[in-house]
This record gives structure tokens, C-alpha cells and sequence, in this order.
């Protein structure tokens, strides 16, 4: 037993590890998914975030050992928003034709998701640090992390904000759309990416592709408004 945990720390202190646990998380939380046939309850961010989460608290291992490990995962978040301009080039000709509509979707869409946390939160008495955490949820991580950092909040709880936002649309999004009725596989996908950022994203291809291909055009505008927006509707709040 000595042993084992001798070898245990020593291979605690090596930043791969951390990176094997997370990609080795998300794995087996695939797989839990396709035995479930895709639920969106069993949502693979949602499982490996468990997963990893028991790993770390079964370990006493700190979220800053963690994360220096794990970072590269995040590092490639940069290049994984940027990817997302393939989407929109390979299905041109359709967000030409659905262009009207795209764009006053995606204004109404980023400015609710703006003010409803801004109000809300300043309506409950939330310190100002934390609305401004609160008011890029919908965006993707990367972005959104960024947004908090220049505005005064907390990159790392926006993190969380954005994580959580994204897993319950994950989850929502499918049976919300079934009960609307709307059949539409463009936007069905765009209303995932403009509300649940990647997580709604991975979601939508899992249904269909062009779903999946519109969500990713959502996300990537949406993050490029709201970084816009932000700054202004935050002003609001001195």
C-alpha cells in the first residue's frame, strides 16, 4: 500500500497525468453515451466533468494541480472557436438564403441572454464581480473567460457560469425543440449554439449535421457580438 502511494504521488507531480485523466474521462463518458443511446442526460461533458471531479476529490488532488496538467485541453479552445468559421464557409449559400432571420436571431437571442443575467442578478443583490462573471454564460469558454478577465470578473467562475449554462441547454434542447415542434433542423442547431454555446454545439451535430453546422455558426457570432455587447450593457451597471 506503501508502494502504491508512493508511486501515486510521483505520478501526481506530472503534468500528463492530469491531461490522461481528463481525455480518459471524457472516454468513457462517450461511451456511457452511446450506451444510452445519446440521452441527453447522459451528456459526455456533463459525465467526465463527474468523473473527473470524483477523481480529484478521491485523490485530494487541488484544482491548481490540476489545471497545470489539464491546461493544454484549454489552450486548444483557442484554436477550436476559430475552427468554427468551417461551418459557416461550407454552408454559405444556405445562411445567405436564411440570413434575415439568422441575424435577428442572434440580436435578440444575445441581448436576453445579456440583460437577463445583468438584471436578475443585480435584482437579487449578486456582487458586481459576479454579475459581470455571470453576463457572457452563453458564450463559449475561451471567450467568455476573457470577457470576465477585462470587465472585472472572475474568469474562473465564468468558466463554471458557462460550463453549467451549457450542459442544462445539452440537455433541454432536444425535448424543448420536440415539444415546440419545430422541425427545423437549421434552427433547431442555431437556437443550440446561440443559447448553449459547445456543449449545445456537440449536441446539435449528434442530432443531425446540419443542425451541428448551424449551432457552430450560432456559437461563433454569438461570441463575437457578445464581446461587443458586454462592455456596454455591464456600464449600466457604475
Amino acid at each position: 500500500m506503501t508502494g502504491d502511494f508512493a508511486v501515486w504521488v510521483y505520478l501526481s507531480r506530472t503534468p500528463l497525468l492530469w491531461l490522461t485523466v481528463t481525455l480518459v474521462a471524457y472516454a468513457v463518458a462517450d461511451r456511457i453515451a452511446t450506451a444510452t443511446n445519446r440521452h441527453p442526460l447522459a451528456n459526455p461533458v456533463l459525465v467526465a466533468i463527474a468523473i473527473t471531479a470524483a477523481v480529484l476529490e478521491v485523490t485530494r488532488t487541488p484544482y491548481a494541480s490540476y489545471f497545470e496538467g489539464a491546461q493544454f485541453v484549454h489552450f486548444l479552445l483557442g484554436p477550436a472557436t476559430v475552427a468554427l468559421a468551417f461551418p459557416l464557409y461550407e454552408y454559405r449559400a444556405t445562411v445567405l438564403r436564411a440570413l434575415a432571420p439568422m441575424l435577428a436571431a442572434l440580436v435578440v437571442g444575445s441581448v436576453v441572454a445579456l440583460s437577463s443575467a445583468l438584471t436578475l442578478g443585480h435584482l437579487l443583490g449578486v456582487p458586481r464581480d459576479v454579475i459581470v462573471s455571470l453576463a457572457p454564460k452563453s458564450v463559449t469558454t475561451g471567450v467568455a473567460m476573457g470577457i470576465a478577465q477585462t470587465l472585472g470578473g472572475d474568469p474562473t467562475l465564468a468558466a463554471v457560469i458557462v460550463m453549467l449554462t451549457g450542459m442544462t441547454g445539452g440537455i433541454l434542447v432536444t425535448p424543448l425543440m420536440n415539444i415546440l415542434r419545430i422541425r427545423d433542423m437549421r434552427a433547431r442547431g442555431f437556437a443550440a449554439g446561440l443559447a448553449a454555446h459547445g456543449v449545445g454545439t456537440a449536441r446539435a451535430f449528434q442530432v443531425d449535421v446540419v443542425a451541428g453546422a448551424f449551432a457552430g455558426i450560432a456559437l461563433g457570432l454569438n461570441a463575437f457580438l457578445t464581446a461587443m455587447l458586454a462592455p456596454i450593457a455591464v456600464s449600466f451597471l457604475r
